[in-house]
């Protein structure tokens, strides 16, 4: 991505301030889409399973399943600002704002975002130094357990000896939730991470494990328990050679994921499926100057295919 950074913004601000920069960053995107699900709205449709013949007094059950977009375009632009600098005794700081508008896709995950109005948005706010790193940032920080969890408005990791710790705090959740932390150690080409997370129903851990047996070959394992769930334990292997990737992953509770890539140059090509025979495929391709084209489908009949550009 290219910066532009405003030399009038590097200045000294205070006898304790060594110098501080702004860096300006702008990207945008257009293209079609048809059938994306909904996903930050969180919309259902509502059906009712009719009650079970034969046994009385069984009453028809509602359920829950997602809802998918129409057809339609998507057009968003944005500018993000970057603020940096440091104070005489070596303490880094940084913080950011960004502008977004338009119609956005989530082009990861094959969903419609919705519109951004264009207001601006405060993002981290974080110091540096010797004692470590201290991020702010009100509901902006993910939990370090699982992204599906609340975020959280503080965080600080640090380095004790070889494992790196960060523990983040919701300053706004109820007693016995608003903590999770994650720890994690590198030796020998193996590398652990444990990450826990507080919750109502009790604590929630995961534990992974990866080992790099060789340049191409990578093995992992994980075992996770989701505070009031059964333990689910995951092994997985990863490969990659001249350009072909081949992933696969395993879990005791049944399900399992394949995935194949390629990549030449600046294009790629990725297809992925599960246990439920949902599948994905998209292709990737670098335009240059800042210019990449995607597309994308999926066994829901979803799709989407435009250019994004950086500036």
């Amino acid at each position: 991505m290219k910066k532009l950074l405003i030399a009038s913004t590097a200045l000294v601000a205070t006898a304790g301030m060594a110098s501080a920069d702004i860096t300006i960053s702008g990207h945008a995107a257009a293209g079609i889409y048809s059938g994306l699900g909904n996903a930050d709205a969180v919309t259902v449709a509502v059906a009712e399973v009719a009650a079970v013949p034969g046994n009385a007094g069984t009453a028809a059950v509602p359920t829950s399943a997602e809802t998918f977009s129409g057809d339609g375009i998507y057009s968003n632009a944005g500018v993000d600002f970057t603020m940096t600098g440091a104070t005489d005794n070596g303490i880094s700081f940084s913080a950011s704002v960004n502008i977004d508008a338009g119609m956005e896709v989530d082009t990861g995950d094959f969903e419609l975002d919705g519109k951004d109005g264009g207001t601006a948005g405060l993002g981290s706010v974080s110091m540096s130094g010797t004692f470590g790193t201290l991020t702010f940032d009100d509901g902006g920080i993910e939990n370090l357990y699982s992204d599906g969890l609340t975020n959280a408005d503080v965080s600080y990791a640090t380095t004790i000896g070889a494992v790196a710790l960060t523990v983040a705090h919701d300053t706004a959740a109820a007693t016995g939730s608003a903590n999770s932390v994650s720890a994690g150690y590198s030796a020998s080409g193996m590398a652990f991470t444990l990450t826990a997370s507080e919750a109502t129903a009790g604590t929630s851990t995961k534990l992974a494990v990866a080992y790099a047996l060789n340049d191409t070959v990578s093995l992992s394992g994980k075992t996770d328990q989701a505070a009031g769930a059964e333990s689910v334990q995951t092994i997985g292997a990863k490969t990659t050679l001249n350009g072909v990737s081949v992933s696969v992953e395993s879990a005791n509770n049944s399900t399992w994921d394949v995935d194949l890539g390629y990549t030449a140059g600046g294009f790629a090509l990725t297809y992925g499926v599960d246990e439920t025979d949902g599948w994905t495929a998209t292709a990737t391709s670098a335009l240059g100057g800042g210019a990449t084209f995607a597309a994308g489908v999926d066994s829901n009949d979803s799709m989407y295919a435009g250019v994004s550009f950086a500036f």
